[in-house]
Formats: structure tokens, C-alpha cells, sequence
């Protein structure tokens, strides 16, 4: 008998039926009382997750607070929000007056070592002049680099917490003791961490944070949410930010929970289902069993005799939320496709590495609500797949030692 459809892609991820049950429900005006309370409802859920992403539930907030925002678009919208509100001079600048890669006057030091990073430096740099600190995906950032690159001109620091392209979880904790000691601004992708792994905005000097619905929050694809700090507010232009993107306006229409433009209104209703399942589940629970099932994926895979691709050093650590996996040899390049269509006969959807990693890894994610019983059927489907094309692997060894993590309580992080 076929086993049910299992997605463990590293996004979207599965709903709960509660969460598409939220889409369903009859249309309403993205102007009326129902949805400011919608939008109310999911704005309450995410301060949780941003303010209170830790092991023992500690706030994480600034003295002055922030506002979740919600966005009607994916995290690559928030993203460049992010950093066109903070840099730029109220608008491009004249054509002659611009550097090659962006506005004269303005710096930004952008982490690269996958592709998320790279996305965040390449809007960066049609907004100001941009210093890459970059190392070959799946490798490891040295701080040191990073300290030398950002100086007292550097208006800005982003980076990406957790590269779902390559399995890494960057230090976030150590970069924005950098940026702060230089006086920079701080705004950091959390796509695939905030919602499924600690997560401080305080501690570790935030200043916008950034997720997507359809990762660790586990809502549907669609939309993004964004955290504001107080702090960072009176550095914000929202008219150098192209019109949509204009942080000041949608600030002023949260206040009474709206948006500036026409809400997405389904997905606002399901991400507010899904962030109440999240407080439900609460922050400490629900990174404890993320962190054990990374840990069970990590362990399957490598005792069953694959290699796990990213480079954890310095102060950074494998992901907690996405395991990425070099291919063998004999799957690996034009060869993935049997290794892939195996997976894919046993009707669980994985992904392969993006860009250049195409033919050369592949990834699988834990995020969102997947009971420990799909892990071990990830787990297997990957054996089993690997086996029929080719590639000599003991199915059994991994299922144990993924079954043995399963029990154990959390694994490393780079930023407790």
C-alpha cells in the first residue's frame, strides 16, 4: 500500500488542516473589523516567536520593544525593504553621482556563503556601495574576516542566521557584537530559523529581522513577517524604499492592524492559525524538537555512509532546521536523477542543491510540525533510494541511529 505524500523540502513545508481549513472561510473586506482581529491575532503570535525564541522562554526584546509586521509578499520583499528604508538617501541617486554598485555614501557589509547571502548582497548593492565578506558555499565565516571588513563608515550589516542552501547555522550572536562596536545597523534573514531555533533580537543587537511564512512557521507560501525594533525606527526613510516597500507606512497602518495595500487575505488568516499553534506548542518545546530531529537526520544519514556537505568551523554549526548531504559519486551530476526519482517513487519530495550545488547534494528540512515518525521515513526513503541506485549504504544502521537521537533532548547551536 502507498504510504501518504511526505514534503520534507526546505519550503514550503506541511500545514496543519487547521491552517488550510483558515483559508476557506468566507471573504472579507481587508478594510473591516474581521481582519484588523486576523491580523491582530497573527501580529500577537509572531512578538511571541520573535521576543521569545529560547531554550527557557526569555524575552529577548529591546527596552523600547518592536512590531511584527506582516508582508504581502515572500522574505525576499522583506529583505529588501530591510535595506532600501535604511540606506539609499531618499531615492537612487543621479545615474553620474552613483557608484558601480550602488549609491555613493552609503556601506554595507554583506555575509556570503550560500545563496541567501548571496540574494541579500546583491539587493544591497542597488542601494549602496557593498563590501562582500564571502567564502565558498557551505563554508564557514571567520569573525575575524567580518571585523575587518566592517569599519565606522559602515552604515549596515546583513546576514543569513540559518543557509538553507547549504545546512549552515551562521553567528549571528558574534556579528552583531561587530556592527555594534562600529555603531552599523544590523538587519538579519531568519527565514529558516526564526520559528523552528533560538533566536535573540537584543542579545545579539538585532535590528530587523526577517522570516517567511512557509518555512518554520509552518503557514502557507505567500507572505513574510518582519520585526522592527524601536531602536532602528528613526533611522528609517521609507521614501528612498521603492513605494511598496515603505517601512514607515506599513508601521503606521499596523497600528491598527492593517496593511498600506490590499492584504492577502486567506494567508493572513492562516498565519494566524499557524503562529497560535506555535505558542501553543511554545518556543522552547518546539526548538528542542526541531534541534532532535536535525540531530536524527544529521546521525541517519552519515552512519548509513553518506557525508554531510556544509563545513561547520569557527563559530558557526550545522543547521538545526535544513540537512543538506553531499551526493556519492555514483548519483552525483548527470547520475542524481536515479537517486532523485527514487525518492520521489516512494512519494517523498526532497530538493537538490540550488545554482551551482545542483547535482551535488541534497537537502531535506525538519521544519514546521513533522512528527519523529517522518524523519525516520526521510531517513529510509534516502537509504532505500540510494540503494537502488547504486550506492552501497546500510539502511538499517541509519534508521537506528536516527532512532536513538529521536531521544535525545537538543544538540548544538552556535548562538546559546
Amino acid at each position: 500500500m502507498e504510504e501518504d505524500f511526505l514534503l520534507l523540502n526546505p519550503g514550503p513545508v506541511p500545514i496543519t488542516d487547521e491552517v488550510s481549513a483558515a483559508m476557506d472561510e468566507p471573504m472579507v473586506s481587508h478594510r473591516s473589523a474581521a481582519f484588523e482581529a486576523v491580523y491582530e491575532r497573527a501580529q500577537d503570535g509572531l512578538d511571541y516567536v520573535f521576543e521569545q525564541s529560547t531554550l527557557d522562554g526569555t524575552d529577548t526584546a529591546t527596552d523600547g520593544g518592536g512590531t511584527s509586521l506582516l508582508l504581502n509578499g515572500t522574505a525576499s520583499m522583506g529583505m529588501e525593504a530591510a535595506v532600501a528604508n535604511l540606506v539609499g538617501s531618499a531615492g537612487r541617486s543621479p545615474a553620474s553621482d552613483r557608484t558601480q554598485s550602488g549609491n555613493a555614501g552609503d556601506h554595507v557589509v554583506s555575509l556570503v556563503n550560500g545563496k541567501f547571502g548571496r540574494r541579500f548582497a546583491r539587493i544591497a548593492e542597488r542601494y549602496a556601495d557593498v563590501t562582500r565578506v564571502e567564502v565558498p558555499w557551505g563554508e564557514s565565516i571567520p569573525l575575524a574576516d567580518v571585523a575587518a571588513a566592517v569599519t565606522d563608515e559602515t552604515d549596515l550589516v546583513t546576514m543569513v542566521h540559518n543557509e538553507t542552501s547549504t545546512g549552515l547555522l551562521n553567528p549571528v550572536a558574534g556579528v552583531g557584537r561587530i556592527a555594534e562596536d562600529h555603531d552599523a545597523r544590523f538587519v538579519v534573514d531568519g527565514v529558516t530559523s526564526i520559528g523552528g531555533d533560538v533566536f535573540c533580537l537584543d542579545p545579539w543587537n538585532v535590528d530587523v529581522a526577517i522570516t517567511d511564512a512557509q518555512k518554520a512557521l509552518a503557514a502557507p507560501p505567500g507572505i513574510s513577517a518582519m520585526y522592527v525594533t524601536e531602536e532602528v525606527v528613526d533611522d528609517l526613510d521609507g521614501e528612498s524604499a521603492p513605494f511598496y516597500e515603505d517601512l514607515e507606512w506599513h508601521l503606521r497602518k499596523a497600528e491598527s492592524h492593517q496593511t498600506p495595500f490590499t492584504s492577502a487575505v486567506p494567508l493572513f488568516r492562516a498565519m494566524a492559525v499557524a503562529v497560535e499553534d506555535i505558542v501553543a506548542e511554545t518556543m522552547p518545546e518546539r526548538i528542542i524538537r526541531h534541534r532532535r530531529q536535525a540531530a536524527a537526520f544529521r546521525a541517519g544519514f552519515t552512519e548509513m555512509g553518506l557525508d554531510l556537505f556544509a563545513n561547520a568551523d569557527d563559530a558557526t554549526v550545522l543547521s538545526n532546521t535544513v540537512t543538506a548531504v553531499s551526493l556519492p559519486d555514483a548519483v552525483a551530476g548527470d547520475d542524481a536523477d536515479a537517486f532523485f526519482d527514487g525518492v520521489d517513487a516512494r512519494n517523498v519530495s526532497i530538493s537538490g542543491g540550488q545554482a551551482h550545488l545542483g547535482g551535488t547534494i541534497f537537502r531535506v528540512s525538519n521544519m514546521g510540525g513533522l512528527p519523529d515518525d517522518a524523519i525516520l521515513r526521510g531517513v529510509r526513503t534516502v537509504g532505500e533510494a540510494m540503494a537502488d541506485a547504486g550506492v552501497t549504504v546500510d539502511v538499517e544502521a541509519g534508521l537506528d541511529a536516527a532512532r536513538e537521537e529521536l531521544d535525545v533532548a537538543e544538540t548544538a547551536s552556535a548562538d546559546d
